[in-house]
């Protein structure tokens, strides 16, 4: 397993949607969390982000994957406020949590969006069970890559925990029929 990933840097969040308390990335250690960063406006979101977000959220586990949307308008800030946000939230039947980017003191780009160096939506986030940052990927994902990577995180932290739970000895002998 490579230990070179960085953390992942924390949210900078204005406010939250479809969820009681607030969400931190230490709150989510343990967890995959898997982050779609969209706007509402952006028809690569609407057309692919939301709906393979919404399939996420419905397939994985809550207990293994946090799915959460992150609204991160860095154009048109008129047209995507809150109560729009709710409306688009309401209409697209989106259950996950959602959180709205702070915007910047200067400039377009939203605080979390500048923090993880984004280049626009959608963007994908994949974040190990450990907070470390494994994909920021601009554009569409494949499905069936995104399940696999997904899995594959959530699979990563089992075997690790499996292997130490046997206790291999150092003067263990392996051959291909097994381990002594």
């Amino acid at each position: 397993m490579d230990t070179n990933y960085k953390p992942a840097p924390e949210f900078d969040i204005q406010q939250w949607l479809n969820t009681t308390e607030s969400l931190d990335l230490a709150a989510l250690k343990g967890k995959v969390v898997v982050v779609f960063a969209f706007q509402m406006l952006c028809p690569g979101c609407v057309e692919h982000s939301i709906p393979q977000a919404r399939l996420v959220h419905s397939l994985f586990s809550d207990e293994d994957v946090a799915v959460i949307g992150l609204h991160t308008v860095f154009e048109h800030h008129a047209a995507m406020g809150y109560e729009s946000l709710k409306a688009f939230l309401h209409e697209y039947k989106i259950k996950f949590p959602v959180a709205i980017d702070n915007p910047a003191e200067q400039g377009p780009i939203p605080k979390t969006m500048r923090k993880y160096n984004m280049g626009g939506t959608p963007t994908l986030l994949l974040i190990d069970r450990q907070g470390r940052l494994r994909k920021n990927k601009m554009g569409q994902e494949h499905d069936l890559v995104l399940g696999a990577e997904i899995m594959a995180l959530i699979q990563e932290d089992k075997a690790s925990e499996s292997l130490s739970s046997e206790n291999l000895s150092e003067s263990s002998v392996c051959t291909p029929e097994g381990c002594d």
